[in-house]
């Protein structure tokens, strides 16, 4: 193993000038969580192919690791990773399932002080315990797993827990819901941090959906339609195709060959969301990928993406990310004078 976790003389890690994600695990780890970091930010690159993140695994003790299946992994680098990261994820372990205390132990106490101020900190799935037990999310909303929700609230009742969303953001805490949804949150992440067109890439990569919204439901009752009935996928490709044009749920109906009735059940019950909560969320995601890659002005964005009016996009995306699409812009292209556009 010496040879294996041999490190370089300058630290845990490089000096590459990439964002430093430090993935703390623990006995019991789920591997599928760990794999989700790496793949994400580990691929995340920019136009010019340059690696944006560097990726370090590290434990309490040096050396092999449990995982929850029939096999065990190497981790080399202990918890001074911490202190050199500037994004801190903890993901999930079979240890919380049984955890009783909402204390940290010794290990985890020492492993959170080595984290520095102004480090962005997250968990995936169960790993909220731990970071409630660090009361990190005292007065925060956050979410865990679905069926951890009562054990949470019991040892944690000073949490905002939604367990009903896929994850959650509030001020430089994250949290996720199940295995997948680490994924979700790692892409939100990489989006607030480089753009939708990078977090896109990384989608597509990874063969997942490359925006599925916090606020959707993460444990939906009948995610499959019945036998013998048709899905609402096709009117929703169909939307997307005509997003520049108002668009009626009679019109999203009847692309479904459904009643309004049948299809608004049938959408609520395949998505979590309704139609038109749907077809909002996929205009804000036009205006944001057109925001970020092209020179449009501000009111053909507005046009394009479906809003109709610069004054209806200002309002969506404030509503959405809290900015206005000027400052949206400015964040991922810079200034410039056509901006002008949307005074």
């Amino acid at each position: 193993m010496a040879k294996l976790c041999k490190t370089l003389a300058m630290g845990v890690f490089g000096n590459s000038g990439r964002h430093r994600v430090a993935v703390l695990v623990r006995q019991g780890q789920l591997p599928i969580e760990l794999g989700i970091v790496h793949q994400a930010f580990g691929d995340a690159e920019s136009s010019e192919g340059k690696r944006l993140y560097e990726v370090v695994t590290c434990t309490f003790t040096p050396g092999e690791v449990r995982t929850n299946t029939d096999f065990s992994m190497i981790v080399c680098h202990g918890p001074e990773a911490l202190a050199e990261a500037e994004t801190v994820i903890v993901t999930a372990s079979d240890e919380d399932y049984d955890r009783r205390t909402s204390d940290l132990d010794g290990p985890l106490a020492e492993a959170f002080d080595r984290i520095p101020a102004g480090a962005r900190i997250a968990s995936i799935c169960t790993g909220a315990f731990v970071l409630a037990a660090a009361g990190l999310l005292d007065g925060r909303r956050a979410t865990t797993h679905w069926r951890r929700a009562g054990q949470f609230r019991e040892l944690f009742p000073d949490v905002d827990l939604d367990p009903d969303v896929l994850y959650t953001e509030d001020e430089g805490v994250f949290t996720s819901a199940g295995c997948a949804a680490g994924m979700d949150l790692c892409l939100h992440m990489i989006r607030n941090d480089h753009g939708a067109a990078v977090a896109n890439d990384i989608a597509r990569r990874s063969v997942v959906p490359p925006h599925r919204e916090g606020g959707q439901a993460q444990f939906i009752q009948r995610p499959v339609p019945e036998a013998g009935t048709s899905s609402t996928g096709a009117a929703r490709r169909w939307a997307l195709e005509h997003l520049g044009r108002p668009l009626t749920l009679g019109e999203l109906a009847d692309q479904a060959s459904m009643s309004v009735r049948t299809f608004n059940r049938r959408f609520r019950e395949e998505l979590g969301l309704t139609p038109m909560q749907w077809l909002t969320r996929q205009r804000v995601e036009r205006a944001r990928q057109l925001l970020e890659e092209t020179e449009l002005p501000v009111d053909r964005i507005a046009s394009d993406a479906g809003f109709g009016t610069a004054a209806s996009l200002r309002q969506h995306l404030h509503a959405t990310l809290g900015v206005s699409p000027r400052a949206y812009r400015n964040t991922f292209r810079g200034a410039s004078d056509w901006l002008t556009a949307e005074a």
